[in-house]
């Protein structure tokens, strides 16, 4: 059996949506419900891998089952890894925690690819890893450098990005807070976009809403198993042949573009 695990660097805005109200926000984003992470169902996902698969020479009856039968994929959640977030001193930081890392370390394990990466935990919650010294303004936050993310997890990390030049600049913008300061960002730091529906004879406002959204060059990754020998590693290479993949919601306004990258998969 094989287990691959595909990355996912967003190149549009992501509404993984939830269908209900959260707050002042009429649609969120689907939100793990202990962690309250940002994340893609594996549902969703598998929905996702077979909407793109059609008429492509792939049996998705067999891949994906049918109403009376499950098919040969095992398809994971889309996790978060990185998040971009505003920063003073560059564009964006690609924001993580250790709880992050750590449950990408699980996942790398769980598929056979499971090297350890370095253990990172900054001191306190206003200190955080990341290039360079002195202070570090993301939001409306301040932290304190006091270290640099090792290189080994650098490249762990980079292996799920399928630009090299995004690729190449993940080590100057790497940022490593502690989890409690990271769910703040997780909770309060997404974009939130004002959308509306206008009469046509009047141009006046019909329905206003507001819909949170993952930013992008966010980065995700699911992992995909089987069920049958050959299965993950057909799907996972129809993906690489591809190279994007469109989840979630508000396709028809340009969103939901994910590229992909295969990192590989494991025979076990």
């Amino acid at each position: 059996m094989t287990t691959e695990i595909i990355g996912l660097l967003a190149e549009t805005y992501i509404h993984p949506g939830t269908g209900q109200s959260a707050g002042a926000i009429d649609l969120p984003v689907a939100r793990e419900r202990v962690t309250q992470y940002p994340f893609i169902p594996g549902s969703s996902m598998k929905g996702a891998l077979l909407d793109g698969s059609r008429g492509n020479g792939l049996d998705t009856d067999r891949l994906f089952g049918q109403q009376e039968n499950a098919g040969q994929l095992l398809v994971s959640d889309a996790r978060l890894l990185l998040l971009p977030v505003r920063s003073l001193t560059s564009p964006y930081v690609w924001l993580t925690c250790p709880y992050l890392i750590e449950r990408f370390w699980r996942d790398r394990e769980r598929a056979g690819k499971g090297v350890a990466l370095p253990k990172v935990v900054p001191s306190a919650d206003d200190k955080a890893l990341a290039t360079g010294a002195g202070d570090l303004f993301l939001e409306e936050r301040l932290f304190a450098v006091e270290g640099k993310p090792s290189d080994a997890l650098a490249n762990a990390i980079g292996a799920l990005i399928p630009h090299d030049d995004a690729r190449d600049r993940l080590g100057r913008q790497l940022a490593i807070v502690t989890d409690k300061a990271f769910a703040w960002f997780a909770q309060y730091a997404l974009p939130v976009q004002a959308r509306n529906v206008l009469d046509e004879g009047t141009k006046t406002s019909r329905n206003l809403w507001y819909e949170e959204a993952l930013p992008p060059d966010t980065l995700m990754y699911f992992v995909v198993g089987e069920r049958a020998d050959g299965a993950a590693a057909k799907i996972a290479a129809h993906l690489a042949e591809r190279r994007y993949l469109q989840a979630g919601g508000n396709e028809t306004v340009g969103q939901g573009w994910f590229a992909v990258r295969r990192v590989g998969g494991v025979a076990s």
